[in-house]
């Protein structure tokens, strides 16, 4: 066989095996094998450069950096899917669709799983992948081909030959939980912070400038959507799944054409109670109308296609072990209780801690050691102790009791008048030291890059942290001596601290942990007292005279800059350069959102959560956390929860990002 020749068929061979792998979950051949074939081909190519093809298995990774990801408009927009959190939406869902088609029945349906990745656009000529982006704002994204080109998922050539000239496939790419596993063993081992969740992994891999590492991470893909020329499309979307198929595309197996609302229900219920099994992250389901035609003749909302909907599941829970109770002593000296867990997975992630809040939930719910409770994700994210399966419970079991001595320091805990809260009134307490340290370190706060927990808990056991002042004290050679830490690193971290000098006032207050002062109330008093000495000098009365300052707040911060102690550390701040006044020296009159009140929820397009309050502050508006019938805005992105629904309850106009940009205008 000539040289050309076997090059073809170890494409054609390699590619098989891929598409078995990946796509359909089945190995043909061994590792060792496959990995020799895929040697042979590389030598071949080596020698016959002339002869590599655009969809040889070897050029999925490019060998350059990419320095950025440039800017690309979509064939058609990707529109965001109208989110449902209880069945009984499905009815109203139904009822619009038969009111707009005009049809009483006729009606089916194309359940399928809702995958916890990331929106990506495929972009095929002529058979060939040219381009892969990201959702971005639904009309452009981010070209990240060479990214997306690792994924071996993802065909470099379509199957078969009777390709139209243009062809766009839609999908979400995630990373599988094995591997999502794999990564944070390999990170558990080198001492580094583990990950969150997958999808956050995937979506900072997808960002990532090395394709090498892109490729690396192993991330897949089920695609769900097929946009190409008329005569080539199917009449019902059950048939583009499976067109996608036989193209050569990952469509996740476990779609159901529905004949009514009932079977969609069914198949929700099946999914909500099987997730855990998956290999993957599912967060709901998406419904939408089968027929085409029928799509077309319904339409879309600026935002949503209406339909299709997505429902989204409640919190998964998982009975586990409390293998004992710790006491975490925070930054104010409050101590929390945590449940040690023994391990479980839940919602996609490892839990092996979960917060108890305080002794007064502990006694509530009679929680105790050595029981078995049942966990959740509170919006799968934060797990919490739901309830003691207390049949379980083994005899004799001791109730909790709270502790006496703070478990840092063995300082006697006090508790306060009418609070729940147990504290350390020990000021230099090495836990609440760390803690003060590292929340003035944080992004939220002075943004110091590279100065993580790991290093903040290492600079204060060897003696060189003792309070947040001493952090402008610090040298290279203080840093670079410690473990893992080589010159650049140090280099790294000095250079952070010293860009922290120039940050704005209202981010310095909120570093210095007044108690009950968050980054929104340290952004109001900014716009009252332009320097920092100006508001150590304000009483209470001048506080409370602020909009959304209470007594409790006012009288906590008097009591902060009454300290000797914090005094004498802002003194040192000023001395090391550390800016304490407002640049603007205020908000510089009415904006065109004065007096409105604005909620954030879920992830805008383009916008960081930081960047939209920031803009809405400066037009006058005022960001709230929570949603009430005070409200005049939300401003809704993807995954928006709980705050959409009460939004949508209370009939509070929502808007989206580009009707918010219009509002600015």
């Amino acid at each position: 066989m000539s040289a050309k020749k076997r090059m073809e068929e170890l494409r054609r061979l390699i590619n098989r095996y891929d598409h078995s792998y990946y796509v359909r979950g089945v190995s043909e051949i061994s590792d060792f094998e496959y990995d020799n074939l895929m040697k042979e081909l590389e030598a071949l190519e080596k020698k016959h450069p002339r002869w590599v093809t655009p969809d040889s298995p070897t050029q999925r990774v490019s060998g350059e950096p990419t320095k950025k990801f440039p800017t690309v408009e979509h064939r058609f927009p990707m529109l965001s899917l109208s989110n449902s959190y209880d069945e009984k939406d499905f009815g109203d869902f139904e009822k619009r669709i038969h009111n707009l088609l005009g049809a009483e029945d006729g009606v089916e349906y194309v359940a399928e799983l809702k995958i916890d990745g990331l929106a990506i656009s495929l972009l095929y000529e002529n058979g060939y992948f040219i381009r892969g982006a990201t959702r971005g704002d639904g009309r452009q994204g981010d070209d990240i081909t060479a990214n997306l080109r690792t994924i071996r998922a993802i065909p470099l050539k379509l199957r078969g030959n009777d390709h139209p000239a243009v062809l766009e496939v839609r999908g979400e790419v995630y990373l599988p939980r094995d591997e999502f596993e794999r990564i944070n063993a390999e990170r558990a081992g080198k001492g580094e912070e583990l990950y969150m969740n997958p999808r956050n992994v995937a979506a900072g891999t997808l960002k990532m400038q090395d394709a090498r590492e892109v490729a690396a991470r192993r991330l897949s893909m089920f695609c769900y959507g097929l946009y190409g020329p008329e005569s080539f499309m199917e009449s019902t979307h059950l048939e583009n799944l499976k067109k996608m198929e036989r193209l050569g595309f990952p469509v996740n197996p476990h779609y159901r054409l529905c004949r009514d609302m009932e079977a969609v229900i069914g198949y929700v219920r099946q999914w909500e109670k099987k997730r855990a099994e998956l290999n993957y992250d599912i967060d709901g389901v998406v419904v939408k109308v089968n027929d085409l035609q029928q799509q077309e003749k319904l339409g879309s909302t600026a935002k949503s296609p209406r339909w299709a909907i997505a429902y989204k599941f409640q919190a998964m829970q998982a009975e586990t072990l409390i293998k004992e109770i710790t006491w975490q002593v925070g930054r104010t000296g409050t101590l929390t209780p945590v449940a040690e867990l023994e391990p479980v997975w839940l919602a996609g992630t490892q839990v092996a801690r979960a917060t108890l809040h305080n002794m007064d939930e502990i006694l509530r719910k009679d929680i105790r050691a050595g029981d078995t409770v049942v966990v959740e994700k509170g919006g799968d994210i934060i797990p919490k102790v739901v309830r003691v399966v207390t049949e379980k419970r083994p005899a004799g079991l001791p109730p909790t009791k709270a502790p006496l001595l703070c478990p840092s320091c063995q300082t006697a805990l006090i508790q306060k008048e009418g609070e729940v809260a147990l504290r350390c009134p020990n000021y230099h307490c090495p836990e609440q030291v760390m803690r003060r340290i590292e929340h003035y370190v944080d992004r939220k706060s002075m943004d110091m890059a590279g100065f993580g927990v790991a290093l903040v808990e290492a600079l204060v056991k060897e003696g060189k942290l003792r309070d947040i002042s001493d952090i402008y004290r610090l040298r290279e050679e203080d840093i670079a001596s410690l473990e893992r830490m080589g010159d650049k690193s140090a280099a790294n971290v000095i250079a952070g601290i010293e860009a922290s000098k120039k940050q704005p006032l209202f981010k310095l207050i909120f570093a210095l942990g007044i108690p009950f002062v968050g980054i929104n109330a340290a952004r109001e008093l900014v716009k009252h007292f332009h320097t920092l000495e100006e508001l150590m000098e304000a009483t209470e009365e001048d506080l409370t005279a602020i909009e959304g300052i209470g007594p409790v707040m006012a009288e906590s911060i008097v009591q902060y800059f009454r300290e000797p102690a914090h005094r004498r550390i802002i003194a040192e701040l000023k001395k090391y350069g550390v800016n304490m006044e407002s640049v603007s020296g205020g908000t510089g009159g009415p904006g065109p959102l004065e007096g409105k009140t604005f909620v954030l929820t879920g992830t805008l397009p383009t916008l960081s959560r930081e960047e939209a309050r920031r803009m809405l502050e400066e037009a006058g508006a005022r960001v709230s956390g929570s949603v009430s019938s005070k409200t005049d805005y939300v401003l809704a992105g993807e995954k928006a929860g709980s705050k959409l629904k009460k939004a949508l309850q209370l009939g509070i106009t929502v808007i989206d990002e580009e009707s918010f940009r219009r509002l600015l205008s």
